[in-house]
């Protein structure tokens, strides 16, 4: 299985990749930024980014990596997913753009930006179940959230309105909020403790 220094993918096709590696670097991790298939090779899990999903989606298409990562994640690939990410791990999107795709992964359905625009944007604390210690101090950016979360995921935090901000199946990680930003590092290191017992991508 993989050792104690794991090799993390980045998608850094668009989005927030610098704050995501300086995070997985400090918690000891080697981090590959995923531009192409060959990118993925021996990865032993991957983040998928805030950003635009739409872009995202069309990019990872556009260089033939959608179908890799959906074949990676089918077969059990770690994966943490933050905002934009979050929309892209959802099993269905309930007001995609015409044609929108998602990686999927996470048998929930996401409303993207839930929060309206950029100036909406807005910093709270969070309790995170399963996690020890104080509640969360967490950005919303543009956020997505989880209107309907199926079987075999559980919810990890909702806001106080109950509305569900951050999901977990055991594999796929997502949050609707940027701890990346703020600078909370327990979440990462929940999904670096997975990929280390993850092999290497062939």
């Amino acid at each position: 299985m993989g050792g104690s220094t794991p090799l993390i993918g980045i998608l850094a096709l668009q989005g927030d990749v610098r704050e995501h590696r300086r995070m997985l670097e400090q918690l000891g991790a080697s981090v590959v930024e995923v531009r192409t298939t060959a990118d993925l090779q021996g990865i032993q899990g991957l983040v998928i980014p805030g950003g635009e999903s739409s872009v995202m989606d069309k990019l990872s298409r556009r260089f033939g990596l959608a179908e890799p990562i959906r074949w990676a994640i089918d077969e059990g690939l770690p994966v943490l997913g933050t905002c934009a990410g979050m929309i892209m791990l959802a099993a269905e999107l309930v007001d995609g753009i015409s044609g929108q795709e998602t990686f999927g992964g996470l048998d929930i359905a996401v409303q993207r930006n839930a929060f309206g625009a950029q100036r909406e944007s807005f910093d709270t604390s969070l309790r995170i179940a399963g996690l020890d210690g104080p509640e969360m101090d967490v950005s919303f950016i543009r956020a997505p959230i989880v209107t309907r979360v199926g079987a075999g995921v559980d919810t990890l935090a909702t806001l106080d309105d109950g509305r569900v901000v951050a999901v977990d199946n055991g594999q796929c990680l997502a949050l609707a909020f940027h701890p990346e930003v703020s600078g909370d590092a327990r979440l990462h290191e929940v999904f670096v403790s997975r990929a280390r017992e993850y092999p290497p991508m062939p």
